[in-house]
């Protein structure tokens, strides 16, 4: 009995042991106040995360894939998820501020993740970032390779110059969107033609750009408007990123993929399926298929009054909107943002009660029954103090005039003649004087 105990037990810990693997568990490790100390020998990607969060439970199963994919790559960055809750000094020392929280430690430096939430967007981030700032290409087959990988990359060529220095600059700080890379002349193919060296370029979209400081302004700025291709695929993390670069978004709102759509380097061009999340942003209700334009620098908007029937629509709308005369909606005023406020609190009532009624209702409803309760029971003792004294002064004043009655009741009444003559009081001598 004993000997198959024994084996029923090492059976079931296999199993577990299994599953840890196959969901990822076994390669994420649980931090606790000793990883502030012990960090700096390795590259971390960390979660920081709340165990009530509903966000952090979503994430839970796409980080332990994360964790199991990078162990088997034979990554140098090793995963990890931290209790923000627990060691809140450490996660405040990080800088985290919400749930869950993204980071990759690597020395002295922490970068932030602010992407898609899914498997294949967090390890590349977790690659690019823990890699080299600025990567050479020392071939040209190594630059149709990095070509062929990369939507969106930077290229710096030249020797040593002031134009290095601010590339490097700019790559630290922006690292976590995109690629930076340096090469020599004759590395770049022949199609790329350039006017002088040294100088930066953008691959995207099969083309290049090149920066020109007169005309494009802070190198720094060029880079974060171009780190995305012209026409995307839209969601909120995305539309959060473009509020930086400046630039009107015309966004197709479809049920389904659309990339017809001709495009401009003054716009950002994409699609999003489905209108849940312009219809909270917009704080309306927008019919699909339909085609609106935002400005995320002042929260304005633009929508078109008919279909888009072909690109010559498009055009027109764009132009509208770029000679003043499509009326801007939206705005940043404080009427829009008292308007937001009482959206957002609507939005989330109803969806706490669309997604559980019996916490609504306790969340809402009773400390709303407290406060009726309070007010009630102010309200009822104020009325009956007032009453309790009003009927006290009613009474006493009947007393009194009850007391008043009795006494005169109790004095003779005067004659006539008596009535007349008035009434002197003698002195207390002469009275007793009387009596005896």
């Amino acid at each position: 009995m004993a000997a198959w105990s024994r084996g029923a037990a090492l059976r079931l810990c296999a199993t577990v042991v299994l599953l840890d693997v196959v969901f990822g568990k076994g390669f994420v490790e649980d931090l606790d106040e000793s990883f502030k100390d012990n960090r700096k020998d390795d590259i971390w990607l960390v979660d920081f995360y709340a165990p009530w969060c509903g966000h952090c439970k979503k994430l839970e199963p796409i980080w332990n894939e994360v964790g199991l994919e990078m162990k088997s790559i034979g990554s140098p960055v090793k995963v990890g998820k931290m209790d923000a809750t627990s060691y809140s000094s450490i996660a405040s020392e990080f800088g985290v501020r919400g749930y869950p929280t993204i980071k990759l430690l690597k020395g002295d430096l922490a970068y932030n993740y602010r992407g898609p939430r899914t498997k294949d967007d967090i390890i590349e981030f977790a690659h690019r970032v823990s890699g080299a700032l600025i990567r050479p290409l020392p071939s040209q087959q190594m630059f149709e390779h990095v070509q062929k990988r990369h939507r969106v990359f930077f290229l710096y060529i030249g020797g040593e110059s002031p134009l290095k220095e601010k590339y490097i600059d700019a790559a630290s700080e922006l690292i976590v969107y995109t690629y930076f890379y340096s090469a020599l002349e004759e590395v770049v193919p022949e199609y790329v033609t350039l006017k002088e060296l040294p100088a930066v370029l953008v691959f995207k979209d099969e083309t290049y750009f090149v920066y020109d400081e007169y005309e494009d302004g802070d190198l720094s700025s060029w880079i974060n408007r171009e780190r995305f291709q012209n026409y995307l695929t839209m969601d909120g993390f995305l539309l959060y990123e473009l509020g930086d670069t400046g630039k009107l978004v015309a966004v197709a709102v479809i049920d389904e993929k659309n990339t017809s759509i001709e495009h401009t380097r003054d716009f950002q061009f994409g699609h999003m399926d489905g209108n849940d999340y312009i219809n909270s942003l917009l704080m309306d209700e927008l019919t699909v298929p339909t085609v609106v334009v935002l400005n995320t620098s002042n929260q304005q908007y633009f929508l078109l009054d008919r279909k888009v029937k072909n690109a010559e629509d498009m055009v027109q709308f764009i132009n509208n909107i770029l000679d003043g005369t499509v009326e801007a909606q939206g705005g940043d005023s404080i009427w829009q943002r008292l308007k937001r406020i009482v959206f957002d609190a609507k939005s989330t009532i109803v969806s706490i009660f669309k997604s559980s009624p019996l916490m609504g209702c306790f969340l809402f409803g009773l400390p709303l029954g407290v406060i009726s309760i309070m007010c009630y029971g102010i309200y009822t003792a104020d009325s009956d103090g007032g009453y309790i004294e009003e009927r006290y002064e009613i009474s006493k004043s009947e007393f009194e005039s009850q007391e008043l009655m009795e006494e005169s009741k109790e004095q003779p009444e005067p004659s006539n003649a008596e009535s007349l003559v008035p009434t002197v009081q003698e002195p207390k001598n002469v009275l007793e004087k009387k009596k005896d």
